[in-house]
């Protein structure tokens, strides 16, 4: 075979660097993002904060900048104005204070450890010290330490307490903290008594081993004249099974009560705490920051940036204009290769922000419904149908609404949840599934709680509704929404 040359032409697309940036960027949630912006600001001596566009922006630069910056107000400028004016008289009135102090003194002796700055007025008799926060166990040392226990008494406690869990139940029996003492002069009718005790500190009801006997001690601590007090201990004390499969048929066989008295001795049970552990341990909030907002202007929905999830970065020209002056071969180069960085991660941002607003626009332009009407008015949504409007890659659009947050008039949500798959309905139609699950949210809520609804009946009601669901499409979504099957929704209240 003879060699030959030959000449092909083609398209391919290259990975560069840039590129492989702003596709990472694109991905990111508004923290990363604003944690990727610190390290640059960190790692690139040419870029820095545009301070003057973070307290003051113009309301041209905020239409052409996608509405991403807003005007301040007349009000903003006075209170701006109010402010120096006082951090003016109180440095004032620092500056005479020290004046007065005597020499021996410092200013330990005058200033508290309140923050500096404060979100209101504060009296004259109170100091914001900070939040206070303990776990569930030093809440428990702390009451041991003001009850009376002998020396063996108190080293039982504290091994019972160490054998607590969040939640406020004994993890362990008293002989396994029997056997974890190792102490022959301790018996487990010592362990018992210190146990007793302990049931009773704040939050009553701690150190139970079931959840039976945490209420039953949470019952036993209300007054005796409490109205169904002791019917209420007779059935967390013996029956918390079919209490939790509520067949109350059964209940009201065994303990002879009839369906008045069991309904009220259940509504004094849901009052009492099954976690007694959970008001003194509090989960952290957690705080979503919207990426972008929608809201109604003049009849039409208009999707705006957050001007506040990010700052506005911008090329040191200071820094950039050494790169003419400098006579230093490396220096310069050092100044270009920085001053291109900064420039290239400058237009990432910038396309992020460009493409999130796009997307974000044609998410409220096909679910307008919802907007308008709720979640029943949902339309089926996919990747692909957004991916065609905007004209840009399936995958694009998946980076783009990963982790980013919307905040509507209806609430917060991720741009995720206005995707989802459809239904076909008997007119030929089609019914999203998000759409179906607050029907199904809605009919649970409006059912009669000592027949509710099953999820046989359901599929009947949308059936009737035009929407065909199998009864375990039906289970799946009821699941989703965390709502239990029938027979643990019925209820005697």
């Amino acid at each position: 075979m003879k060699a030959t040359l030959q000449l092909k032409l083609g398209q391919s697309l290259t990975m560069t660097p840039q590129l492989q940036q702003a596709i990472r960027l694109l991905q990111l949630s508004t923290m990363d993002l604003q944690t990727e912006i610190q390290e640059a600001l960190d790692a690139n001596p040419l870029l820095e904060v545009d301070e003057a566009n973070e307290s003051t922006s113009d309301s041209d630069d905020a239409s052409n900048d996608h509405n991403s910056q807003s005007e301040i107000s007349n009000t903003e400028v006075a209170e701006t104005i109010d402010s120096s004016t006082i951090e003016t008289s109180e440095a004032l009135e620092q500056q005479t204070i020290s004046d007065e102090l005597p020499i021996d003194s410092t200013w330990d002796d005058y200033t508290s450890a309140a923050p500096a700055a404060s979100s209101g007025p504060l009296s004259d008799d109170y100091i914001y010290q900070g939040e206070t926060t303990e776990n569930l166990q030093d809440h428990l040392m702390w009451q041991m330490n003001l009850t009376p226990f002998t020396e063996t008494d108190r080293a039982i406690a504290i091994a019972i307490i160490d054998a607590i869990e969040e939640s406020g139940y004994l993890t362990q029996t008293p002989q396994d903290i029997l056997d974890a003492m190792a102490d022959p002069e301790v018996d487990i009718d010592e362990v018992l008594v210190v146990l007793k005790r302990i049931q009773h500190f704040d939050p009553v009801g701690v150190a139970a081993r079931t959840p039976g006997e945490c209420l039953a001690i949470q019952l036993k601590h209300l007054p005796e004249d409490t109205p169904w007090r002791d019917e209420a201990i007779v059935l967390v004390s013996g029956y918390m099974e079919l209490l939790a499969l509520r067949d109350y048929r059964t209940l009201s066989r065994k303990t002879k009560l009839k369906e008045h008295q069991l309904a009220e001795s259940i509504r004094l049970i849901q009052t009492l705490n099954p976690h007694p552990g959970s008001t003194i341990i509090k989960a952290k909030d957690e705080y979503v920051i919207p990426d972008v907002s929608v809201k109604k202007i003049k009849g039409r929905w208009v999707v705006e940036l957050n001007p506040d999830c990010l700052p506005k970065i911008r090329v040191n020209q200071q820094y950039a204009a050494l790169s003419k002056t400098s006579k230093n071969s490396s220096d310069t180069q050092f100044i270009r290769n920085h001053l291109q960085e900064a420039k290239w991660f400058i237009k990432s941002i910038d396309s992020r922000n460009e493409t999130l607003l796009k997307v974000s626009n044609c998410i409220v332009m096909q679910q307008r419904g919802f907007f308008e009407y709720g979640e029943e008015a949902m339309k089926p949504l996919v990747l692909n149908d957004v991916a065609e409007a905007v004209e840009m890659h399936e995958s694009t659009i998946s980076r783009v609404t990963t982790q980013k947050y919307m905040h509507t008039p209806r609430g917060i949500f991720e741009l995720k949840y206005f995707f989802s798959s459809h239904v076909s309905t008997e007119n030929g139609g089609e019914c999203s599934s998000t759409a179906i699950r607050a029907i199904i949210k809605k009919l649970v809520a409006a059912e009669n709680r000592k027949k509710p609804l099953s999820d046989s009946k359901i599929v009947e009601l949308l059936a009737e509704q035009g929407i065909k669901v199998a009864r375990r499409t039906i289970a799946k979504y009821r699941d989703a929404l965390s709502i239990p099957p029938s027979n643990q929704r019925k209820s005697l209240l």
